[in-house]
């Protein structure tokens, strides 16, 4: 699945309420091993957030279609002279007028209307693909959480393991009477530490699995791991993204700006009085005589022409355009630090691959391999321990920073998370 973001997003009017009904028909259940593909589908499907914005989008094509509604015709009955005194007592003398009269609207103030609502249809589609983004956004970066957190499962196993393996040797060298019996206690501790950042490295995998299948309406995930690739860092940092021309933030105001035009348009046209033209059937009753009668009103607009009205939408028209301004730099400040914490993280994690973690390993070989022979003391290898977990601990967080770094520059620059760039030079351990 492969969802590409159009910067033309506004043909969701014509596509979305389709794809809405398709939704509520489908059901989505993932279980097993989940890609992160799946994870991205399920939640463009099923999140509650995306589901409400639909239902927002359904609510603006309806008052497109009532915008361009005409106003109905009114019929007025009247009766005259009826129930009165002396010749006016009975229906003799009565006249019955049944007159049907219809508004008719000048200034062009049906089409204006009707484009001021088609426009506000337009900024609930782009407001649905902000959301949208936001949305997948999330999901890849709570992917990219389990994906640390499994991967965390694997070190403290791993580390269990190493504890155990020094646990034996500490009492072999106590057997042999090399070092003191407090140093059993010593390496169970450690063992006991281990054992405990497993379990929390467990804790957090479940709060990961549950923090991702919300996003697709889920509270207790059914799901067992997810596949990805978190070593996946390309040998150069991403380039500094300057083009924002795709973002749907800034595209909105576009949308925003011709709306509050078109509202501006609207008032403005208020301005010119509308004609109600009228015509009657009349029935004479004293004289056994009918007639038809023609009637025009026209509102004398000469104290109220809607100067109020005009001036609130021309002043929302500057308000909507120093808004856009601002969201503007705001975006552009946020990008900046994404990108910034794109640079940092690519280069923390190179780092610590390259120089920290291969040094750590060779440290707490030696260090054990020396602790055999009473090279060294069981501190010194407790500490070469703790500090190789605590490298590759942190080689795994700045790892997900990157990954998530990443998902927020395109998030800001408008880039689909589905949207799997393939870049140059990967580097996979």
């Amino acid at each position: 699945m492969k969802h590409v973001l159009v910067a033309g997003f506004l043909a969701l009017n014509i596509i979305f309420p389709c794809a809405v009904l398709a939704e509520e028909k489908k059901d989505i259940t993932l279980t097993g091993t989940i890609t992160l593909d799946q994870a991205l589908e399920a939640a463009l499907l099923k999140n509650p957030d995306l589901q409400a914005f639909s239902y927002e989008v359904r609510a603006r094509e309806a008052e497109t279609l009532q915008a361009g509604m005409t106003f109905n015709p009114k019929l007025n009955v009247q009766v005259e002279n009826v129930a009165g005194s002396g010749n006016f007592n009975g229906v003799t003398q009565s006249e019955t007028t049944v007159q049907l009269s219809q508004r008719l609207e000048l200034g062009d103030k049906r089409n204006l209307r009707k484009n001021s609502a088609n426009l506000s249809k337009e900024i609930a589609g782009w407001d649905y693909e902000v959301q949208r983004l936001e949305v997948l956004t999330r999901v890849s970066q709570s992917f990219t959480h389990i994906l640390k957190a499994q991967q965390k499962i694997t070190l403290t196993v791993e580390g269990v393991q190493l504890a155990k393996k020094f646990l034996n040797a500490v009492s072999e060298r106590v057997k042999a009477g090399k070092v003191a019996a407090i140093e059993i206690i010593k390496a169970q501790v450690a063992l006991a530490n281990m054992r405990i950042e497993e379990g929390q490295a467990r804790q957090e995998l479940e709060n990961a699995r549950r923090k991702l299948s919300v996003l697709w309406g889920v509270a207790e995930p059914v799901f067992d791991s997810v596949q990805g690739d978190l070593f996946s860092v390309p040998v150069r940092a991403m380039a500094d993204p300057t083009v924002l021309s795709s973002s749907p933030r800034l595209s909105k105001w576009s949308t925003a700006l011709a709306h509050r035009q078109a509202e501006l348009d609207v008032e403005s046209s208020k301005a010119v009085p509308d004609l109600t033209l009228s015509g009657s059937y009349r029935r004479l009753e004293q004289s056994d005589d009918n007639t038809l009668v023609f009637g025009m009103t026209v509102p004398l607009n000469w104290f109220n022409r809607n100067q109020g009205g005009i001036a609130k939408a021309r002043h929302r028209l500057s308000k909507a355009e120093e808004e856009k301004r601002a969201e503007a730099l705001r975006i552009q400040e946020a990008l900046l630090k994404a990108h910034s914490n794109v640079s940092f993280s690519h280069a923390k994690v190179i780092s610590i691959k390259a120089e920290v973690l291969p040094g750590a390993r060779r440290a707490l070989d030696a260090i054990s391999e020396g602790y055999r022979f009473g090279k060294f003391g069981l501190l010194d290898v407790l500490d070469s321990q703790k500090t190789f977990y605590q490298v590759q601990s942190q080689y795994l967080d700045a790892l997900a920073n990157y990954h998530n770094a990443v998902a927020d520059v395109k998030r800001l620059t408008g880039i689909d998370p589905s949207v799997q760039n393939k870049e140059n030079g990967e580097s996979r351990p």
